[in-house]
């Protein structure tokens, strides 16, 4: 937690945790039950029951509570105090004092603290990794954690050459700035990213169209997601072969691709485990 303040303080990391504690204001069953569809979808089942679930980076605690809600056993850490403390609320909310969702404070980063957590049947983590400051020793830490047969669901940021380099010295000026002139940043970033989206809601008739339905994208906030987006630093970003290429040379197949278009968005993989050991293995798995 000392650490977090540090970065916090001297510009060095967004408070991840405080935007999503404005999130769960908005929070409803609607997106809970998106955020559950969307897991489920992109895992190609129709329950977690009986299985083990760790959600790397649970930032809200909204996927942590859909994977239990999906019956999955859900253990839930996160780098950011404030993160931690969101995910016990939707905890207590949803499942006070239930000893099938355990949720800590952790980081990817700590490949002791990992191990100490064994294997598990879905390791999740969604546009966390990318934010820990060494993003390949994160995915590196994090495939251990995958049972034999089990899967790993991740997304990472698209690589966009200049573009994303733009981006990173955007994102690291937002946090140089004081709080109160952040604003300064995060409108003309919201122009840029949206201007087309909602001129062609306008022309075809249905004025903001496109933030009415945002949340039926996984159940997130439009103007949350912003603000991540906008502030979220660190910042590191890959391609779909380097990744493909990455997990294949430890043990994983790739089930699951869904890229963001050539766009700055993330891209979504599923990754099985195939074989035990894989390059610099850690932890024992079947």
């Amino acid at each position: 937690m000392a650490a977090h303040s540090l970065e916090v303080r001297t510009g060095e990391r967004f408070e991840f945790g405080k935007n999503w504690a404005r999130f769960l204001r908005v929070l409803t069953e609607e997106r809970i039950v998106r955020a559950q569809n969307s897991i489920a979808e992109f895992l190609e089942t129709d329950t977690l029951q009986g299985k083990t679930f760790l959600d790397i980076g649970s930032g809200s605690g909204l996927f942590s509570l859909a994977a239990r809600r999906l019956g999955a056993r859900v253990h839930s850490f996160d780098y950011d105090p404030h993160s931690v403390n969101c995910t016990r609320e939707l905890r207590r909310r949803y499942f006070p004092d239930d000893p099938n969702w355990i949720v800590e404070e952790g980081s990817a980063l700590n490949a002791g603290y990992l191990r100490s957590l064994g294997v598990f049947d879905v390791v999740y983590s969604w546009g966390v990794l990318h934010h820990t400051g060494d993003m390949w020793k994160a995915l590196e830490n994090v495939a251990p954690n995958v049972k034999r047969d089990g899967l790993l669901y991740i997304s990472l940021y698209n690589d966009q050459g200049k573009s994303s380099r733009r981006w990173k010295k955007v994102k690291k000026l937002y946090n140089k700035l004081p709080r109160g002139t952040r604003f300064l940043v995060v409108i003309p970033s919201f122009v840029v990213m949206w201007w087309r989206r909602l001129l062609k809601d306008f022309l075809l008739g249905h004025p903001f169209r496109t933030i009415r339905e945002y949340k039926q994208l996984r159940g997130m906030s439009l103007w949350q997601d912003m603000i991540d987006w906008v502030g979220g630093y660190p910042f590191e970003v890959s391609t779909p072969e380097q990744i493909f290429d990455f997990y294949r040379a430890r043990g994983f197949s790739l089930r699951r691709l869904h890229t963001d278009g050539g766009s700055s968005g993330c891209n979504e993989f599923v990754f099985q485990k195939t074989y035990a050991g894989g390059k610099n293995s850690q932890l024992a798995v079947g």
